[in-house]
């Protein structure tokens, strides 16, 4: 049988160590494990919720979906009896669509065009043909991100405040556009 050789002291130093460091990490996990329990077993108190007074409130009023979506049908309809292929979006008071749609044949800029126009004419409470009359005053409006100062927007307002924008883009010229938005507006009132 071989007999087996003693390990050198630098050896045993290495092992010694390296068992050492083991132990230790496992004294530290157990010691970081225990704190990390005691800390989730404390349930932190929830914040009450903060009541506002009345005078630090508004109220707003707001298109609901079955009326955007009406006003959206009558500027489709309206346009259609012309013969015209448009595309219609009605946004909400802060310019967010609330229904958009795109009539048979419509050109595929219309879309992004009826939403822009609905955009600009709920941001300004004024029908757009109007702003881009204003550029002339004030050509930077036009740099207005999601803005587009062409005839064929108008503002839905409620109590003289606005709630939504009604675009139409699609036909041959922004004035026929503004009739059909104003057609899909003007089912509101009924």
């Amino acid at each position: 049988m071989p007999s087996r050789k003693k390990p050198s002291v630098r050896t045993r130093v290495l092992a010694g160590g390296a068992a050492l460091a083991v132990v230790g990490a496992g004294v530290v996990g157990t010691v970081a494990a225990g704190a990390a329990d005691s800390t989730a077993a404390t349930p932190a108190t929830p914040a009450a919720p903060v009541a506002a007074r009345g005078s630090e409130l508004t109220r707003s009023t707001h298109l609901t979906l079955d009326a955007a979506t009406k006003a959206a049908r009558a500027a489709v309809e309206a346009a259609e009896k012309d013969g015209r292929q448009v595309s219609v979006a009605v946004v909400d008071r802060s310019g967010n669509p609330l229904v958009t749609l795109r009539g048979d044949g419509a050109g595929p800029q219309s879309y992004d065009s009826a939403e822009r126009k609905a955009f600009t004419a709920v941001s300004w409470n004024a029908p757009t043909s109007e702003l881009a009359r204003r550029l002339a005053q004030a050509p930077n409006l036009k740099d207005i991100p999601g803005t587009l100062f062409l005839a064929g927007g108008t503002p839905v307002t409620a109590e003289g405040a606005p709630v939504a924008g009604i675009g139409v883009a699609g036909a041959p010229s922004g004035d026929l556009d503004e009739r059909y938005a104003q057609a899909g507006a003007a089912v509101l009132g009924r």
